[in-house]
């Protein structure tokens, strides 16, 4: 009797290991084109494969909430989140983690940008005028610009003629620059990157006012993800070294210096923003 127990324990023991994880189910809030998330996930989804000894799938998704969504059920694994997708998150799960963050995103930035045909010179011209967000769940495209807004006494939902959203940043920049709307915002990254990559005619549209810091992006795993598992994925982010040619491409794609460890009390004052302007009840 006793032998038949060990018999059925030791199959137990084989069977779930044989059903043990071997896919990484990787995906990206939709802050850029489609196109530039792949390209920039690649060398990186590659790096982590060789950390892990897993394959690495990224799954492209429409919309900041279907991120959120796939760690509540289990089918993602890590995500690239913005600092109030992270909240939402946080908030939706109860238990994702945060894992490493870059440098550069301990004092993120957003960009307020004028069409320059519009007139609009700083924060008080932008009341009557078309204006565009990025994406509604966006931290530098939307939560944090509008908690600034409503600090310079500027109310988007009353003092502006119109308010879009343009779902990515890259997007802002272009519908500011064409007309398409008089003024938009989004984050100091994207619009460094555009700028340094001739995508936007800085003689069509121009920077008005840069939004104080706060924290912002992160990649985060689902709570429930085997530990070991995290810190091999924690302890990759955080060796990756610029002085190693293959790593720095890889965190240049990144548009960081260096990856650093981060931890969820970071985005506290995230939720309290979100709180301010009526974005989380």
């Amino acid at each position: 009797m006793f032998k038949r127990f060990l018999m059925l324990l030791c199959g137990v023991f084989i069977g779930a290991s044989a059903m043990a994880q071997t896919v990484l189910k990787v995906s990206a809030i939709p802050d850029e084109a489609p196109t530039e998330l792949q390209r920039k996930f690649a060398p990186l989804g590659r790096y982590l494969e060789k950390a892990t000894g897993m394959k690495i799938e990224f799954i492209p998704v429409t919309d900041y909430a279907a991120v959120v969504e796939g760690l509540a059920s289990n089918k993602l694994d890590l995500a690239w989140l913005g600092g109030f997708t992270f909240v939402q998150a946080r908030l939706r799960t109860g238990n994702a983690i945060p894992i490493a963050q870059r440098v550069e995103d301990e004092k993120f930035t957003s960009k307020f940008i004028a069409n320059a045909a519009s007139g609009i010179k700083d924060l008080a011209d932008l009341k009557g005028k078309n204006f565009t967000f990025g994406s509604v769940s966006s931290t530098s495209g939307h939560l944090m610009p509008r908690f600034y807004l409503l600090e310079n006494k500027i109310n988007p939902d009353k003092d502006f003629k119109r308010v879009a959203f343009s779902g990515a940043h890259d997007a802002t920049a272009l519908q500011v620059e064409s007309g398409k709307v008089d003024a938009g915002v989004l984050n100091a990254s994207v619009w460094d990157k555009l700028v340094n990559e001739k995508k936007v005619d800085t003689s069509k549209v121009r920077v008005i006012w840069t939004t104080p810091p706060y924290y912002d992006y992160n990649w985060t795993v689902r709570g429930n993800l085997d530990p070991a598992l995290v810190k091999k994925l924690t302890d990759a982010f955080l060796k990756l070294d610029p002085a190693v040619p293959e790593q720095k491409a890889i965190l240049d794609l990144q548009r960081a210096s260096q990856f650093i460890a981060t931890k969820a009390d970071n985005y506290k004052g995230i939720e309290a923003a979100a709180r301010s302007a009526g974005l989380i009840k």
